[in-house]
This record gives C-alpha cells, structure tokens and sequence, in this order.
C-alpha cells in the first residue's frame, strides 16, 4: 500500500484523491505528505512494524490518512464501522487488542477505559486546508522510519460477522491488498475518473480496495451518510459513467421524486454488489437508467472480489444469478464433506482468488474452518445453470442481508429476549423490495393477552443493536416451530413468511 500511496503521489500531484459533500478536499500529494507527518507522530508513540491501531473515527480525511500513516511505518489497521453501538465497539476492541486506539469523543462510547486511546478532534466541515486534518498527531520534519518488505505483513482488518453474530475480524496483506488491485482494474494507472464511496471506510469495500483506486488517479466522493439525492446530484455534476451500491441504494435512487427528470446520460453501467438483487429491482433500473446492470457478488472474506454477471447478460443472467467467476478467480460447488457436486445439484459455494483474507484475526479455529487448502468456504449455498452462472440458493447459516449488510438472528434474539414481555423469539427474514430482505421478529409472549408490540421491541433494543438489525415486523405466536431433533425449525418460519 505504502508503495502504491507514493507512485500516485508523484504521478498525480495536486489532483484531488478525496473529496466529501462539504467541499472539504485532499490532493494525491497532500494525502502522502500528512499520512507521513502522522506516521512520524505515530512512531514517536511507539508504533511500528505489526503494531495494531484501531480507528473508531468517522469515514473521512481523518480516516484514510490514519490508514496511510500506519500502514507506512508496518502496521495493523482495524476500523470501526461509526454505525455500531457501544457493545459492538467494545467487542471490535476486545477482539483486536489493539496497541493504540484513535477516537473521536462521539465514537469512544464502548471502549474500554483500560485501553490506550487518543482522542482525537474531526470537523471535516470546518476547512478545505489538509494542515488541520489530526493535527494533533503530525511532526513536521521527522523522517519515517524505512519500512523493511515484507508482502505478507498484516495491512488491514476488516471486521464481518460469524455464525454466533459476534464480529469477525478478516485481515489481509499487501499481498491480497495488490491481488485486489490487479483483479479489479488489471494493475492499470492512470484511467482517472470519480467514484463515490457510499460505504463507511471501515468497509471492505475501502479497506482493500483503496489501493486501486488510488492507482487509477480516481477522485473519490466521500458520503459518510448515504443519501440518493447526494448521489443523483453527484452524477449529474460530475457525469459518473457508473452507479455503485447495493440493491437497497438502487431501489433507494428510484424511489426519488425527481429522479425521471435528472440527468443521467452519463451512466454506462448499473454495479450492485453484497449479493443478488430482485430481479424485478433489476428490470426497472435497467429500463430506467438505460443502462445494463451488473451484479458482483462477493464477501469480506474474499477481498471484496467473486463473481459478477455480464455488461451484456441477456435476462436470465442479469436478473436470476450473481453470474460467473471474475477473471482471476475460480469458483466451485461442494458438500458438506468439502467434494464437489453435480452440476445442477445445490451444494456451498467455495472461492478461490488471491485477494482471499489470510484469515480471521485472533480466530484460528474460524480460520480453519473458513480456508481449506487455498478454498474460501462462503456459507452460501448455490446451483450452477446450463449457462454456466451461478444461482444462489441460500444459506448455510442463518444469516440474512438488509440493505447490503449482514444480519445475524441469534445476535438480534439474544438483544429482544432481555425485554419482559418476550417469552421466546426468533427472527427470520422476510423478502423486501427494497432491502432485499428484513427482519421478522416471530414472539411467543409472556402474557398472550399484552403482547409486545413492535414498538416496545425496537425502543428497548435501539442501544445495544444498529439500526440495520432492529426487527421491522412482528408476528405473535403461541409457540415456535421444532424440527426432529427439537431444535427450532427456522426453514418453517421463513417459507412462512416468504408468501409475503
């Protein structure tokens, strides 16, 4: 990454790298400047090669010169989504371990006190002038210390969710990190451009992906707030040739009031990533951006890198599958045994790419049971059509996706069976036009003639979970489903509510 940060530095000079709503800005050559004045403070405080630094700041300037800082002097860089909670943050810390943690006050709320934490101060609004961005850590005129190579050095942690719903840190090296860069844009400098960057930088999609888009020159638009007015306005004024998401922001943009008179000659291609998208979301932008949509599915684990369907896919491509593996990866069907299975049968989805992460930090057990012989296992389970694109067809977890983000049922059960009025929970999806799925809250009640309702759940449950796993139904019952082995039945409850 360092090596990448300094060539685009010395080829793109003043062009702006970032740039947020606020007109806050920060050129290629000022980015490697301050990432370097920040490294020297870092180093005075005892950072250096496999040290590992926490940010819990917002998605920014402040950020990804945080990012740069470390990675230049060796080390580790873990990122907190600014969405989470105060539990979720302590978990991400107590899992990290970090040697430093960087803060803002807003965002410290869950650390615990034990933890070595500089505060920080981030007002992006405040000025267009680099100089101010973490002034408190910079030293002007120290050197860097000189950085030995080694391509296999953690880099990056980018934080998922495992089978319980606890956070899973996926960490990658310099060797993924150039794998990503090389996979999506075929190591090319210089294409240039602007891209918008909807994500919290946290995200995989920042975290091993910066390095391409630093090589390409591109101008990078920062929204730590996703709006689909911003992003329509962001299209217009800067002739976007692409619209990047999730199905939900697609369906999201559509859904503006102004949307059919906008500008949107520009757009060459639809790109919508976490997964499938509803064929019919798929049908109307098509027909309503007049352009083709192209669906990349992919996974924290795998460095944000998969499969994607065709510019050109004909209809039972583009609105059916997640297509074929991108150039550079392999994909195959297995068992739960780890062999291969028929083409046409169902069986999980197995990756292999050089962008796979190294592993789960801290979690060899996960680790091993997530790589297998050079294998990403997904926990996707998906059938493979007569054209050769890959159908998903659900998965071998419980595990479902609300607007492009991962929602675990035990986590969110665990959180709404401390309410009073709950005798027994579970939480499926429900399919959703516009989230692609959300969450049901199916209660056995303590009381059946006061049950909770969806109120009660999402006001006791707002502090301890994001807003994108608050349940958003609620189904009373008087007991919940069984399977053979007196397990609870889940297939049961989410075909039920399926027919909605």
């Amino acid at each position: 990454m360092t090596r990448t940060l300094t060539r685009a530095a010395q080829r793109y000079g003043d062009r702006v790298a970032f740039r947020l709503v606020s007109g806050a800005e920060l050129s290629y050559q000022n980015l490697d400047q301050t990432s370097d004045e920040v490294a020297a403070g870092l180093a005075t405080r005892g950072v250096g090669p496999r040290s590992v630094v926490l940010l819990s700041l917002p998605s920014g300037l402040a950020y990804v010169v945080a990012y740069a800082a470390a990675a230049k002097l060796g080390a580790t860089t873990a990122g907190v989504n600014p969405r989470m909670r105060a539990r979720e943050r302590e978990f991400i810390v107590d899992t990290v371990d970090p040697d430093l943690i960087l803060a803002t006050e807003p965002l410290s709320d869950g650390i615990p006190t034990d933890r070595r934490v500089e505060l920080v101060k981030v007002d992006e609004n405040q000025t267009k002038e680099s100089k101010y961005i973490l002034r408190e850590l910079r030293r002007k005129g120290d050197d860097v210390p000189a950085l030995p190579v080694d391509p296999d050095r953690p880099t990056c942690i980018c934080f998922t969710s495992g089978s319980t719903g606890n956070p899973r840190g996926a960490w990658f090296s310099d060797r993924q990190l150039e794998a990503v860069q090389g996979l999506d844009i075929g190591g090319i400098w210089g294409s240039g451009g602007h891209l918008v960057s909807g994500t919290a930088f946290a995200h995989v999609g920042v975290m091993t992906k910066l390095c391409w888009q630093l090589a390409s020159g591109t101008t990078i638009h920062v929204m730590d707030y996703w709006s689909a007015s911003e992003l329509l306005n962001l299209v217009e004024q800067y002739k976007l040739p692409t619209v990047n998401g999730v199905a939900a922001q697609i369906a999201l943009l559509m859904k503006e009031p102004n949307f059919d008179n906008r500008d949107l000659s520009s757009v060459k291609a639809i790109v919508a990533g976490a997964g499938p998208s509803p064929p019919a979301l798929v049908a109307e932008a098509r027909e309503r951006f007049g352009a083709p949509y192209v669906i990349r599915y992919s996974s924290t684990e795998s460095g944000g890198v998969g499969l994607g369907t065709a510019l050109d896919a004909d209809d039972a491509e583009a609105l059916y599958t997640v297509g074929r593996p991108r150039p550079g990866v392999a994909a195959e069907l297995r068992s739960a045994d780890g062999h291969p299975v028929p083409r046409g049968e169902v069986g999980e989805l197995w990756l292999q790419t050089p962008s796979a992460m190294s592993g789960y930090w801290n979690d060899p057990e996960g680790t091993a049971e997530a790589l297998i012989g050079g294998w990403l296992r997904t926990g996707d389970l998906a059938s493979i059509d007569e054209a050769g694109c890959f159908r998903l067809a659900g998965r071998t977890k419980e595990m479902f996706i609300r607007g492009g983000y991962n929602v675990y049922p035990i986590e969110v059960e665990a959180v709404l069976g401390t309410n009073p009025a709950v005798s027994q929970v579970a939480v499926v999806p429900r399919p959703d036009p516009t989230m692609g799925e959300v969450g049901v809250a199916v209660v056995v009640p303590t009381d059946p003639d006061h049950p909770p309702t969806l109120e009660d759940l999402v006001a006791d449950s707002r502090e301890r979970l994001s807003n994108y796993k608050l349940p958003e139904a609620i189904r009373i019952v008087d007991q919940l489903p069984l399977n053979s082995g007196d397990k609870l039945d889940r297939l049961t409850l989410a075909s039920y509510e399926a027919q909605f």
